[in-house]
Parts: C-alpha cells; structure tokens; sequence
C-alpha cells in the first residue's frame, strides 16, 4: 500500500500529488490522505503545495465530524480542493496525515455555499468489520439523516443555511465523479507541478 516508486530524496514527494487516485480501481479501493478523525470540531486541510495538514478552522459550533474525513490524492473538485472523502465505521482513530485504503460504497452530493463539493462514502479497505458493507444504504436511514443533518447545518452560526445535501447516490455515480476529478486535477493542477 502507497508504495512510492521513486528514489529516497533529501525533501519529501508530496502525496497528493505522487499517489494515484485509486490503490485498486477493479476493488473500488482508493488512497486516501487522512486530514482528520471523527468527535472534533477542528477543520484540518491538505496544503496542497507541500503535503501538509493546516488547521483550516475551529468549527463554529459543538457540532462534530461523525466521521473519519480525507481526500483523494491526483483529483481536483470543483470547488478548488482535492476531492473529499468520508470514511465511515472507523472503531480506532487515523493518524492525520497518513495514508490509507478505503472502499467506495457511495457518493454524497453536496452544495457548500453555492460550490460544488461531493463527499465519496467509503469505509476502510482493510477493516474485517466492515468487509459486509457494499452500499452505502445498508447504513440505515439514520446514518443519512445524520449525515445530511450534520452537512446542512454545520455552518449555521457563521453563514445559515448555506449548504445543502443533495442526496446519496451509488458506487456508479460515485466512479463518474472521481473520474470528473481526476481529469481536472490532470487538466488545471498536473501542469503546474515542478519536479
């Protein structure tokens, strides 16, 4: 897993732009760059020129991620950010910062404030208790509400209803998307690297 093919460097490659999307594109198994785990308010993002985690912000509310959140190294949303990921039934927190394998069950469409800003379901690839989880409904109607809850609401003590949940949708959907992104990313970021 995130097996880097190059030579050790005196300066660190940078992930999200040295991994693939896709650790295993027929297992539906992605690369993940972790940013943060589930039960905080803190907004940890990917600096996207050098790898790094930044404290984007403190949440504006008690309102805390029920779920592990990363992004998708080689993709590009379009709302300026690599592509965004949820990961779902993590029982022992991810280091920030790491890298892991998840398995796409899902996709969540989302509007942040009149940007486009999809979250892949996933859950971890390699996590046994979670081998039976194929689709995202099979996590009830109470995960989506929560889900759905916790995005439309997030924000409401510094820009009220701004954002919107535009529904849960397939694996297939959920491949049209990352592929939308990864072919932006290669189109508007890919040429502006510098070895």
């Amino acid at each position: 897993m995130a097996n880097v093919d190059r030579a050790p460097s005196r300066t660190m490659p940078n992930l999200l732009h040295v991994l693939p999307a896709f650790a295993d594109r027929g297992e539906l198994r992605l690369n993940v760059i972790v940013e943060l785990n589930a039960t905080t308010i803190n907004k940890y993002e990917l600096i996207t020129e050098t790898g790094h985690l930044k404290l984007d912000r403190v949440g504006f509310s008690s309102l805390a991620y029920p779920f592990a959140y990363g992004c998708i190294p080689s993709t590009w949303d379009e709302d300026g950010d690599p592509l965004d990921v949820e990961i779902i039934g993590v029982t022992e927190p991810l280091i920030p910062g790491s890298v892991c394998e998840a398995r796409i069950i899902g996709v969540m469409k989302f509007d942040d404030g009149g940007e486009v800003d999809d979250k892949v379901i996933a859950v971890l690839a390699d996590d046994k208790r979670m081998d039976h989880i194929r689709r995202h409904q099979q996590l009830g109607d109470h995960w989506r509400q929560e889900t759905a809850y916790y995005w439309e609401h997030y924000k409401d003590l510094k820009k009220p209803g701004t954002c919107s949940v535009n529904g849960f949708f397939d694996t297939e959907e959920a491949l049209k998307v990352i592929q939308a992104c990864e072919q932006r990313y290669q189109e508007t970021i890919a040429p502006l690297l510098v070895d």
